[in-house]
């Protein structure tokens, strides 16, 4: 089963047991840039939420994105 982007750092959070308004904290602090919980919650059920930000939020969760090679999609 393949999680969405959503699914998938929700369990990060919950794995770290930070809340969404504190990881909107957190972001807004290492980018400078206002970040609420609320735009964050929104851009994540939207599915609008950029590549770069999700790379933003897995590295400031503790976490790392790895890619693995699948031959049997070839």
């Amino acid at each position: 089963m393949i999680l969405d982007a959503r699914e998938q750092i929700k369990s990060l959070l919950a794995m770290r047991c930070i809340t969404l308004k504190k990881l909107a904290q957190m972001l807004s602090e290492t980018t400078g840039k206002a970040c609420s919980a609320t735009a964050l919650s929104n851009k994540l059920r939207r599915g609008t939420i950029t590549y770069n930000e999700v790379i933003k939020i897995v590295k400031l969760l503790g976490f790392k994105i790895s890619f693995d090679f699948d031959e049997k999609n070839i």
